[in-house]
């Protein structure tokens, strides 16, 4: 999930390779909403070991209340920091 700030504009979206599309979104290479946003920050990621699990998981969330959305991200990231440098290691 990406975001513009703490409790900000929220976007869901799925990849198999999580570095490269969040580098695609900050250089507005990514989608439209993210670059009209300006969605730069990465609060959260699930990992999935098939590509059919996370897509039903993205397109679940993206049906959830807003509320439930910020509760998913500040369980593993209560402060909406950016969460990039965690996969790039």
């Amino acid at each position: 999930m990406m975001a513009d700030r703490y409790r900000g504009t929220i976007y869901t979206g799925v990849t198999a390779d999580i570095g490269r599309r969040v580098e695609q979104h900050r250089s507005d290479g990514g989608s439209r909403f993210v670059k009209r946003y300006g969605l730069d920050r990465l609060v959260y990621t699930e990992w999935h070991d098939e590509i059919e699990l996370a897509i039903a998981q993205e397109k679940a969330i993206k049906k959830w209340r807003r509320q439930w959305k910020i509760d998913l991200i500040e369980q593993a990231n209560p402060n909406w920091e950016d969460l990039s440098h965690l996969i790039n290691a």
